[in-house]
């Protein structure tokens, strides 16, 4: 009797235990979602972890992929249990209000919305060519602090990274590009900024980056060991003070990433998955970059810049000594009218001292440059550091009742929650205006742009202002990277050309690595609401026939076609304004000889272009212009110098 007394105590407590595993055990639940045509599936696992797992076609692209969010008070790594589930598809359009790819841009996609116990969410989006996700949180009234945002980004083998690294997060982000196998970039390695492009064994490119970022720090990715990357970001900046009269010293923050509404949708994550063509063609970051809040746009007027600083206020046959007066002003005013430029840019020097943004230089009669520009039908733009225009808001209005019609603020390289609402702040009081802004010193762009298109354009590229460290074979990957998710002010346009191994080019007298064509190519190739012509107003006017190319390159379109690419290559586009098709090709180190398939012409017309010289490898300043009768049957056979392009209009 007391053996079976013993016996049915013991099955008791076993079963009791089991009982108590399955409380503290989870059942894990996937849940499958794909894009409209099927090509992109991504599978959501819930239970004691949330991950995501994302396919194209039959290949795994990232595999179990953790994402956890930290609000308050919530242990780090707290499991979310699933509450709810939700399908929706999205079927719409969009029409930025500065279209730098298409006047309408399709925005098609299924979406899986999970409701968790305690006030979070996860909108996870299928796209034919991607997917995207991002967390909501609904936590009462007043504000929450997010402690942190996880991601471990996992690869299922060792994929080829493209990244710009840096050291910690205060970086102007621009890097040159490095390659590495994912299994060589190790836990301890600097870590990279957004965007990064990812390589399958198989070819498949994935360009991963973040929009509509709001009162929130931009993402970095910090490499560890065994094909992964870890989320990371700066904490919110509590307080801090001057350096200098650009910068900043952060000098107490506070523990979370961010203090922010209790009631609000974080920043979208997303993968854009494909060919070199699907990343170069995506507006990925258009769509989930939030829609157009100003109740007034006619004033925004994209265009061209004729710009001071790269050549360095050098001009000459002239009878003034040229510098930073009102003379040489509105000799640059009258080269921008001529070729039909819409704005000239007065860079750094033309204000006595950095931090007064009110007293110019001694020579300098802003108000008369203002006022001749007006006659001319150009407008006016200023620089000013970033740290000057925080501490002067005045000086906003100041200049608007002036006349001027943009600004370029400078040197922020931070990407905190501070900074981005810094960003914001400015560009919405430009806004009232009528004031264009364009972010120097800047992260990338993350949809603040489409919902403030007075923002007209960002840097955050290593562009031509780095002269001899400029090169093609660095940016060739551009079309496929930095400008792939946004608007680039890469300052392009140099009339004196050189090979990399032969650029010699000083302060007043600057060159371009690079060919005409290709220095002529990139006003099709790279997209920026404001184009800059970095180059001396004397060097334009003596190069007319190729000044006049450039000027006409439109700074919007109404549809683009990416022709042929291949990240770090080459790259062709053909770009629609109206009735008039542009085409443009760029390489990087190495020749090529391309193919154009005419076929998206609706009809027959005239083509002037201008192709690399025949001396072009080594005589970088050697160009041709033809121009010939073209059909939709016609192909193109171009031939690419290295560092070399192409160019042409057809009409």
């Amino acid at each position: 009797m007391m053996k079976r007394i013993l016996f049915l105590l013991t099955v008791a407590l076993m079963a009791l235990g089991r009982a108590g595993a399955q409380k503290v055990q989870v059942q894990a639940l996937v849940q499958t979602l794909e894009s409209p045509d099927g090509s992109v599936r991504v599978e959501v696992s819930t239970g004691e972890r949330l991950t995501l797992s994302v396919y194209k076609g039959e290949e795994q692209i990232l595999r179990d992929c953790a994402l956890s969010l930290q609000v308050g008070s919530d242990a780090p790594g707290k499991a979310l249990r699933l509450s709810g589930t939700k399908r929706t598809k999205i079927d719409d359009t969009v029409r930025p209000t500065v279209p730098l790819k298409s006047a309408e841009v399709p925005d098609k996609a299924n979406q899986l919305t999970l409701a968790f116990k305690g006030g979070i969410s996860l909108d996870v989006r299928a796209y034919d060519n991607g997917f995207a996700y991002r967390f909501a949180i609904s936590k009462g009234k007043g504000q929450v602090e997010v402690m942190d945002e996880g991601l471990e980004l996992c690869l299922p083998e060792p994929f080829l990274a493209h990244v710009s690294k840096t050291s910690g997060f205060k970086t102007s982000c621009e890097s040159v590009y490095t390659h590495v196998m994912t299994d060589e970039y190790k836990a301890g390695d600097e870590m990279t900024y957004l965007p990064l492009l990812l390589e399958s064994p198989k070819g498949t490119k994935v360009l991963l980056s973040e929009s509509d970022v709001r009162d929130y720090p931009h993402m970095f990715l910090k490499p560890d060991d065994g094909n992964s990357f870890t989320a990371a970001f700066p904490k919110s900046p509590e307080t801090w003070e001057p350096r200098g009269d650009r910068s900043w010293t952060i000098t107490k923050e506070r523990d979370c990433i961010a203090l922010t509404d209790a009631q609000r949708t974080l920043p979208w994550r997303f993968a854009v998955i494909g060919t070199d063509k699907d990343i170069a063609e995506n507006q990925m970051e258009v769509l989930l970059g939030g829609r157009c809040e100003l109740d007034d746009t006619s004033w925004i007027r994209p265009g061209k810049v004729n710009w001071d600083w790269w050549n360095h206020w050098t001009v000459w046959d002239v009878d003034f000594e040229s510098g930073i007066n009102t003379e040489t002003y509105k000799y640059i005013i009258d080269c921008a009218s001529r070729f039909g430029i819409e704005y000239i840019l007065l860079d750094e020097g033309w204000n006595k001292r950095v931090q007064d943004p009110f007293t110019t230089r001694d020579g300098l009669d802003l108000q008369a440059i203002i006022d001749y520009g007006r006659q001319k039908n150009v407008g006016i733009m200023l620089w000013l550091a970033w740290l000057t225009v925080e501490q002067h808001p005045d000086l906003i209005p100041h200049y608007a009742a002036m006349g001027i019609k943009g600004l370029k603020v400078d040197f922020m390289d931070h990407s905190d929650q501070w900074m981005v609402n810094f960003y914001e702040r400015i560009t919405r009081e430009c806004a009232k205006h009528h004031l264009l802004i364009d972010y120097h010193g800047a992260f990338k762009p993350s949809g603040m742009e489409q919902r403030l298109p007075n923002l007209i354009s960002y840097e955050g590229v290593r562009g031509l202002e780095y002269n001899s460290s400029c090169k093609p074979e660095n940016s060739i990957w551009l079309p496929f990277i930095r400008n792939a998710v946004g608007p680039m002010d890469f300052t392009p346009g140099a009339m004196q050309n050189a090979q990399p191994e032969d650029h010699r080019g000083s302060g007043s007298l600057p060159m371009g690595s690079g060919t005409r064509a290709y220095q002529m190519a990139l006003y099709v190739c790279f997209e920026s609401g404001l184009q800059m012509l970095a180059d001396s107003p004397t060097r334009y006017l003596r190069e007319e026939e190729c000044t006049r190319y450039i000027a006409s390159v439109p700074t919007t379109w109404d549809e683009t076609r990416v022709l042929a690419a291949k990240a770090g290559d080459y790259y062709a586009v053909a770009k629609r304004k109206g009735s008039k098709w542009y085409i443009g090709a760029i390489t990087g180190d190495k020749p090529q000889d391309i193919d154009l398939p005419l076929d998206f012409l609706g009809k027959g017309g005239r083509l002037t272009s201008f192709r690399d010289g025949r001396n072009a490898h080594r005589i970088a300043v050697d160009y041709k212009r033809e121009q010939q009768n073209v059909t939709p049957q016609t192909t193109l056979r171009i031939h690419l110098a290295r560092n070399g392009g192409w160019c042409g209009v057809v009409e």
